[in-house]
């Protein structure tokens, strides 16, 4: 898995993310890893997804191919109900272009996508998780493995921390120091925090 972090102060978003890939006790760390970024950018969304090292690969691939703009799938992570929507008409091109096996568990309500995911954009924070329920947060939030970590360490940190990316990073190098499916390196992108 993965720690994926979020993280908003003082007018700035920071979305950061350990390099680590692991394939059950297997790790393929930063140092051989060509693609060890496990954040990846469309229009002005940052994105960080855990889960199967396919996730991103997947999305980088349908958020920049024509099949989104064949089918007129309006790509929107400005809000939480419009990423949500957004989610939902993906969905099943993820399952007809992409092969999504959308089982998950029996009692589960909906299909799952099988993604968990955090954005951080202009608007916000967000995270998004496989049966495509969308939060909006508004100081910090930490997906994957490491999340427990992660999420102590932010909170310890955040009313003494001067910047949204000293929070994340903070979080980030607690979940790769206890969490023995992250590591450092870790990634972090920073961004201004747009006002109405």
């Amino acid at each position: 898995m993965s720690t994926v972090v979020v993280a908003k102060k003082a007018g700035k978003i920071c979305i950061a993310a350990d390099s680590l890939t692991s394939f059950g006790d297997l790790k393929l760390s930063s140092e051989y890893d060509a693609a060890h970024d496990k954040i990846f950018c469309h229009d002005e969304n940052y994105l960080g997804i855990v889960g199967s090292a396919a996730h991103q690969l997947v999305m980088e691939s349908l958020l920049s191919s024509k099949k989104v703009v064949e089918k007129k799938i309006d790509i929107d992570f400005s809000s939480r109900i419009s990423i949500f929507e957004t989610f939902r008409r993906l969905h099943p091109v993820l399952k007809e272009k992409y092969f999504l096996n959308a089982k998950d568990e029996d009692d589960d309500p909906y299909e799952s996508t099988q993604i968990d995911a955090l954005i951080a954009n202009p608007f916000g924070i967000f995270g998004v998780h496989s049966l495509r329920e969308v939060t909006e947060y508004k100081k910090f939030w930490a997906i994957g493995s490491g999340a427990e970590y992660a999420l102590g360490a932010m909170f310890a940190v955040f009313d003494k921390a001067e910047s949204a990316e000293e929070i994340a990073r903070a979080g980030v190098a607690a979940g790769a120091e206890f969490n023995n499916a992250s590591a450092l390196p870790l990634s972090s992108y920073t961004l201004e925090i747009q006002t109405l």
